[in-house]
C-alpha cells in the first residue's frame, strides 16, 4: 500500500504528464517546472506535502523568479534555501525565452510574492517543521506562459483561449480535488480571489471545509505594497486559520 507521501508524488507525476499533452495557440514560451525541476518538486512534496494538514494555501501559477526557477510554489530563492532547506538538481526547459533563463538556485532575482509569503510563514511558525505540521502550499496550474516579446510578459491561465483554458482547468481541477482529499485540510485559502474561486469550484459543496482568500502578495497590487504582512496576518486570524 502506498503511503500518503507516495500517493501525492505519483498523482503529481500524472498531473505533470497530463499538462504536457496540451497544446496552446498563444504566441508564447511555455515552461513546466514539474518536468525540468522535478527532483526539487519531488523533494518539496516529500518534505511539505506528505501529511494531513489543517490549512491548504493555493496560488495561481508559477512566477518567473519563483517556482519557475526552483520548482517550489512561490519558490523565492532564499526561502527555498534557508527556510525550507531544499536543494536538488534543476534542469532547463527544452526551449527558453532569452529573457527568462532558468538558473535554478543560482538565480540572482528574488520573487517579491514568494519573499512576502514565505517571510510571513517563517515569522509566524519559526521553523519549516512547525509550518508543515499545520499548513501546505501548492499552485493551481503548474505551467508558466510568457509572451515571446523581449519583455517576456507573464500570461496568466485566465488569459488563454477559452477552449484551451477549459482543457487546462479540467486537469488542474481534478488534481486540486485529489490533493484536497489526500491532505484533508479544513481551511482552503486562496492566495488571491482567482485561487479562492478554484477552491469554490472543486470543493464548494464540502461541508467540512472553510473556503476563503488572503490578499495576493504581488507588487502589482497597490494594496499589497502597504503593510501586506500585517493585513494578511489579520485576515488569517479573522477566518480562524491562525490564532
Amino acid at each position: 500500500m502506498l503511503t500518503l507521501q507516495e500517493k501525492v508524488i505519483e498523482r503529481t507525476k500524472v498531473f505533470a504528464q497530463q499538462v504536457e499533452t496540451l497544446r496552446f495557440s498563444c504566441d508564447c514560451y511555455i515552461y513546466n517546472p514539474l518536468s525540468y525541476a522535478w527532483p526539487m518538486h519531488e523533494l518539496y512534496i516529500r518534505n511539505y506535502l506528505s501529511r494531513p494538514v489543517r490549512i491548504l494555501l493555493l496560488g495561481m501559477n508559477p512566477g518567473p523568479f519563483g517556482m519557475t526557477q526552483t520548482g517550489v510554489p512561490f519558490g523565492e530563492i532564499e526561502a527555498v534555501k534557508h527556510f525550507l532547506k531544499l536543494e536538488a538538481e534543476i534542469a532547463k526547459p527544452l526551449v527558453e525565452h532569452p529573457a527568462r533563463p532558468v538558473l535554478g538556485l543560482a538565480s540572482p532575482r528574488s520573487e517579491v510574492s514568494g519573499r512576502r509569503l514565505w517571510g510571513l510563514l517563517a515569522e509566524h511558525y519559526g521553523t519549516a517543521e512547525a509550518f508543515s505540521s499545520e499548513m501546505a502550499v501548492t499552485n493551481y496550474c503548474p505551467l508558466v506562459f510568457m509572451d515571446r516579446k523581449p519583455s517576456a510578459k507573464n500570461i496568466t491561465p485566465d488569459m488563454l483561449a477559452r477552449g484551451e483554458r477549459l482543457a487546462l482547468e479540467t486537469i488542474c481541477d481534478r488534481y486540486l480535488l485529489d490533493v484536497i482529499e489526500l491532505l484533508e485540510p479544513t481551511h482552503l485559502i486562496g492566495v488571491g480571489k482567482y485561487a479562492m474561486q478554484k477552491f469554490v469550484n472543486v470543493a464548494g459543496s464540502r461541508a467540512d471545509t472553510v473556503i476563503s482568500s488572503i490578499l495576493h502578495p504581488s507588487p502589482a497590487s497597490p494594496q499589497a505594497n502597504q503593510g501586506w504582512k500585517e493585513k494578511v496576518a489579520e485576515q488569517l486570524c479573522s477566518i480562524g486559520a491562525w490564532t
